[in-house]
C-alpha cells in the first residue's frame, strides 16, 4: 500500500474488473490494445491494454460498432492500435443519465469518421471518430521520460513537452509518472542512484 499522499485518485478508483467511466472523470485515457478476448452475456468483448492493471476495456454494443467500423471484425488485428477513451456524461441507463465510457479518436483509420448508428430503441446517435496523430510505444516514451530523469527536474521537464497531447495520455492522468520525478528530484539534490529512494520528496516539475 502506497504511503504518497501527493496524489490520492487511488483511494476513488471503483472496486471493478473492467474500464470504469468514472475513472475518466477527470482526463480522457489514450490506449494501445494488447489483446481482445471474447467475454459473455452483454459484454461480449474485452479489450485488453498495456497497463490496464486488470480493468480491461469491455465496449459497449454501440463502441463496438464503432471498433468493428473502423478496424475490421478481426480483433486479431486491433492489437497495437490506439484509441483516446473519454466519460460522456450524456449516456443513460434506464432513462437516467449515468455516464458511458465513448472513443473520441482511433489510429490506423484514414480520416476522421462521421458515424450514424442506432444506440438503445432505435434511436440514432451521431458519433465523430478523429485521426488519431501517430503516438510512440508507452515503453518507448518511459525509457526516454528515465533517461532524462537522469540529468535532472529541467531536463526531464523538457522531454515531458515534446511530448504531443496524446502520448501524454498514455499515463494515468496524463501526467508523468510519480517514480521518474522523483529519480529526477534526487538527482537534482545528490541522492545517491543505487538506494530506496522512496521516502524522497517528490517534485511537481513535470
Amino acid at each position: 500500500m502506497s504511503h504518497d499522499v501527493t496524489s490520492l485518485k487511488d483511494t476513488i478508483v471503483p472496486k471493478s474488473d473492467q474500464l470504469n467511466a468514472e475513472q475518466l472523470l477527470s482526463a480522457s485515457m489514450a490506449i494501445t490494445v494488447s489483446s481482445v478476448t471474447r467475454g459473455s452475456g452483454d459484454q461480449p468483448v474485452s479489450v485488453h491494454y498495456e497497463g490496464e492493471d486488470g480493468r480491461p476495456f469491455k465496449p459497449c454494443k454501440t463502441m463496438r460498432k464503432v471498433l468493428i467500423f473502423a478496424w475490421g471484425d478481426d480483433g486479431r488485428k486491433w492489437v497495437g492500435k490506439s484509441m483516446v477513451l473519454f466519460n460522456d456524461p450524456d449516456v443513460k441507463f434506464g432513462g437516467v443519465k449515468v455516464g458511458g465510457i465513448r472513443i473520441s479518436h482511433m489510429s490506423d483509420i484514414d480520416r476522421d469518421l462521421g458515424l450514424s448508428l442506432n444506440t438503445t430503441k432505435g434511436k440514432k446517435g451521431e458519433f465523430v471518430i478523429k485521426k488519431l496523430p501517430p503516438m510512440r510505444p508507452v515503453e518507448e516514451l518511459r525509457r526516454c521520460l528515465t533517461e532524462s530523469a537522469s540529468s535532472g527536474v529541467n531536463t526531464l521537464r523538457g522531454m515531458w513537452g515534446k511530448l504531443n497531447e496524446f502520448e501524454r495520455m498514455l499515463f494515468a492522468d496524463g501526467v508523468c509518472p510519480e517514480d521518474i520525478k522523483r529519480k529526477a528530484s534526487d538527482v537534482d539534490a545528490g541522492v545517491p542512484q543505487n538506494i530506496d529512494a522512496d521516502a524522497q520528496t517528490n517534485t511537481d516539475a513535470a
